[in-house]
């Protein structure tokens, strides 16, 4: 007789696994949103004071640390999650997943009261771009191993339990885009809103910890982790039995990563294409888009946190929700993949508008309204289809199989990441 399932408890589990996905993706969000920050003690000369005044750090040249330092952190954010995540792939059988976890979740904090610490460290540019980006392979390395880690605790839950970590995920753009507009607008010198930015930050990912310490205490969580180790036992048990007559099935034992990726190879190549497009030219290229209202005003400040950060993080956090209400195209629907696909328009449609400095291309798509157009589209499309795959992959195999399946999945979602960073320097050589 099958035992039913518990409920969840005012959603424990839902705001946990929220938290935690928000938790996966703040750190890196709040470097790339603060973008102005960073590069504003990048300038050849006075880094301190030419950032002290917001209208001086508009208009100024870039320097050469400036100009590549949205590649550059783009590059050092996903190859380290790439190899990271393979490396999770492969070895999280081997470490426990709280020490996964937990491990990981306190060294992206403490790296992030080191930043805290060093808004007010003078440093030259050099040195702090050096340091920037170590900071960056860090948190980026062990937010590998926490999403990889955190996917794969979601495949042993019902499909509905992938979305509110696609959905955190969503709003840790979402919400350090919002600080960082706070922080412009609240009209304080940049080093000072910079100070608060992080600090923020830091209290989100110890809001995390607590979560994660929480979990394993909810029935809910405990009725699937318990009945995921039973199967995996009963099924060791009867291969145990089955090869006591044939020897030769020791090694289906194993789950076997190649056998569960045939299983959910579309899911996963899609998931890896659809991330692809995105970061080859988000942030590289859309960063570096300036607007076309001459006012001289406030707009000039707040056109990439508001119409570039803001909005793509707004939009993709929609899109990534909307999958806990609507989940269209089915998983065999040949829909989905031509919608990834389709999504290669995108990168032509950003070159083309006011991409500064440009050498190659024309301005085709002077109009701000293109631009906000084009993002409003981009993002919706990249969290909805994204989700859908996440959510897709571990249903597509046995569940004593959903796990790896969730790891795999994390995997290519950081494959796309990769190859779209490693993207980005060609096609922004393009414009």
């Amino acid at each position: 007789m099958a035992i039913s399932s518990p409920k969840d408890k005012y959603f424990g589990v839902w705001l946990v696994f929220f938290l935690l996905g928000l938790g996966t993706l703040l750190p890196w969000n709040f470097f790339m949103t603060g973008t102005m920050y960073f590069t504003s003690r990048l300038k050849e000369q006075s880094s301190i004071s030419s950032s002290a005044n917001h209208t001086e750090t508009a208009n100024e040249p870039q320097s050469f640390l400036e100009a590549k330092f949205n590649n550059v952190m783009t590059l050092c954010a996903m190859m380290p999650l790439l190899i990271c995540t393979c490396l999770n792939s492969f070895l999280h059988t081997l470490i426990p997943q709280r020490l996964r976890v937990m491990g990981s979740l306190f060294i992206i904090m403490s790296v992030f009261i080191v930043t805290t610490v060093l808004v007010k460290v003078p440093l030259e540019p050099l040195p702090f771009f050096s340091i920037t980006m170590v900071k960056i392979v860090i948190i980026n390395s062990f937010g590998a191993v926490l999403q990889g880690s955190l996917f794969g605790m979601a495949g042993l839950l019902p499909a509905s339990y992938t979305t509110p970590i696609m959905s955190g995920q969503g709003l840790a753009g979402t919400f350090a885009a919002f600080a960082m507009i706070c922080a412009i607008a609240s009209g304080s010198e940049l080093h000072d809103a910079a100070l608060g930015y992080f600090i923020t930050a830091c209290f989100v990912i110890f809001l995390s910890i607590i979560a994660y310490i929480v979990l394993p205490k909810l029935e809910f969580f405990q009725f699937y982790q318990n009945r995921n180790m039973k199967q995996k036992l009963d099924l060791e048990n009867s291969i145990t039995l089955t090869n006591q007559v044939n020897k030769q099935r020791t090694t289906d034992a194993n789950i076997s990563m190649v056998e569960i990726f045939k299983k959910i190879w579309v899911l996963a190549v899609s998931v890896c294409f659809t991330f692809t497009v995105t970061i080859s030219t988000f942030p590289a290229i859309t960063a570096d888009t300036k607007s076309t209202i001459a006012d001289g005003g406030s707009w000039d400040f707040y056109f990439i946190p508001v119409s570039c950060f803001l909005l793509f993080n707004l939009c993709d956090w929609t899109g990534r929700s909307l999958t806990a209400i609507c989940m269209w195209p089915q998983k065999d629907s040949v829909l989905l993949p031509i919608s990834i696909v389709s999504r290669l328009v995108f990168i032509p449609l950003f070159m083309l508008c006011n991409v500064q400095p440009r050498v190659q291309l024309p301005v085709f798509f002077h109009h701000d309204g293109f631009f906000i157009a084009f993002m409003l589209c981009f993002a919706f499309t990249n969290g909805y289809l994204a989700s859908l795959c996440m959510c897709y992959g571990p249903k597509n195999v046995l569940p004593h199989e959903a796990e790896t399946a969730g790891t795999i999945m994390s995997f290519f979602l950081c494959l796309g990441l990769g190859s779209g960073a490693a993207l980005s320097f060609p096609f922004r050589a393009l414009v």
